[in-house]
């Protein structure tokens, strides 16, 4: 896999001496299990794949790029780069403004933009509409485009269900950057409607079978669906993509499920079902894949506590928190600072959609095991970071130098 040039504060020679040494043992990534750092007083259960995925890098990458090539240029983002605040800061630290939020809603006066400016599309992507606003003011949207190519793959493999006839069914979040994005490019191609979970899924069952009227559709799903869509017409032959972030398991139910009722509601077969439900592969990306998997590896080892840690509009570390939510205590947080101390930590709860306070959350007794993973959008020096000061909690845990040294890891330096 192509090596990307990341800024060297991203970097983390802890972190990516571990990278490299599970990698070595492991080229062919069969071996999820984590990597154990035993400090004595506390072990933490370190997942096995985490981090920078390869779209992350790219976008990183050409961002910096750009900055660097560019010093006398006014230089846009459409919207936050990827989901980590710290990238975002540092973004905007030198100078790059963003256009929008990550809602869409418009944060700078468009007809202020010039040709001249450079605008960078996030490694979300982006919808066709916004790309031809661009043109129109003479910005060409590909030129400096960090769109996740496995984003991109899910709009070919819509685009290819679409041409043989079926609507699209994209399993993500109504909102996300990256749903509008395939949403937009899905409806040039064929009637698209977005599902974010099975109860969804289970709500349009009802339409596919013909129980439920158009008006209850159109208030049920508003919003969700694409132009002139027709519940009576377009979903007789559905295919379902999702967005590359979701949870491997829901997609795959929701695929599941409303093929179940397809074939049901038309008494297929195996044979004949392809006529109503297109064959789709699953099209999350390798890193969603990978991370949830380690996750759910991580998830066999009895601990205390998980932390998780990434930007709160992460969507595919929130997913990674709720797998730990249904086994153990789980505080997801944005980075070290999130540790007050010893006894005091500040984290996203997911169901109440804000950051809250949690006093007492390292129980004393004589051995603690954490596990510990993050987002693709973490950088490895944010983990480090967090890796340290939990370490620094403890005062008697061997040194993070010595336990590194005894497991064979090389590294350029600790301090």
């Amino acid at each position: 896999m192509k090596k990307f040039n990341i800024p060297e504060f991203y970097r983390s020679p802890i972190i990516g001496g571990i990278k490299e040494h599970r990698r070595s043992l492991d080229k062919l990534k069969k071996d999820f299990s984590p990597t154990i750092l035993d400090f004595g007083d506390s072990t933490i259960h370190l997942a096995r794949h985490f981090g920078f995925c390869y779209g992350v890098e790219n976008a990183v990458e050409i961002a910096y790029k750009t900055l660097d090539e560019n010093p006398e240029r006014r230089i846009f983002l459409l919207s936050e780069m990827i989901h980590n605040p710290e990238v975002n800061a540092d973004l905007l630290s030198r100078g790059v403004k963003f256009l929008m939020d990550t809602s869409g809603n418009d944060l700078v006066d468009w007809t202020t933009l010039k040709p001249d400016d450079i605008v960078i599309v996030p490694a979300f992507g982006t919808t066709l509409e916004i790309q031809e606003k661009l043109n129109k003011i003479g910005i060409d949207p590909y030129k400096f485009d960090t769109t996740c190519p496995f984003v991109e793959k899910v709009w070919n493999r819509a685009a290819q269900i679409g041409e043989r006839g079926y609507t699209i069914i994209v399993h993500g979040k109504p909102k996300h950057e990256e749903t509008r994005a395939t949403f937009s490019h899905s409806k040039e191609k064929t009637p698209t409607l977005v599902l974010k979970n099975i109860e969804e899924a289970q709500k349009l069952s009802k339409f596919v079978k013909g129980e439920s009227s158009k008006e209850l559709f159109f208030e049920e799903f508003k919003n969700q669906f694409s132009e002139g869509f027709d519940p009576e017409l377009h979903l007789k032959r559905i295919g379902v993509v999702n967005q590359t972030t979701m949870l491997a398991s829901e997609t795959q139910e929701i695929s599941d499920y409303l093929k179940s009722v397809i074939q049901q509601h038309y008494q297929l077969n195996e044979d004949d079902l392809q006529t109503h439900f297109a064959n789709t592969r699953d099209t999350l990306c390798y890193a969603t894949n990978d991370n949830q998997e380690a996750t759910y590896e991580l998830l066999k080892t009895e601990a205390d506590l998980a932390i998780v840690v990434g930007g709160y509009n992460s969507s595919n570390t929130s997913h990674l928190v709720e797998l730990c939510e249904q086994k153990l205590p789980t505080y997801f947080i944005r980075s070290a600072e999130s540790l007050i101390s010893d006894k005091i930590i500040k984290h996203f709860d997911l169901h109440k959609k804000e950051e809250i306070t949690t006093h007492n959350y390292l129980k004393p007794q004589k051995k603690l095991n954490i596990l510990l993973t993050c987002g693709a959008s973490c950088p490895d020096a944010i983990m480090e970071g967090v890796l340290v000061k939990l370490h620094s909690f403890f005062q008697n845990n061997v040194s993070i130098k010595g336990v590194i040294e005894g497991m064979n890891i090389e590294i350029s330096h600790i301090d």
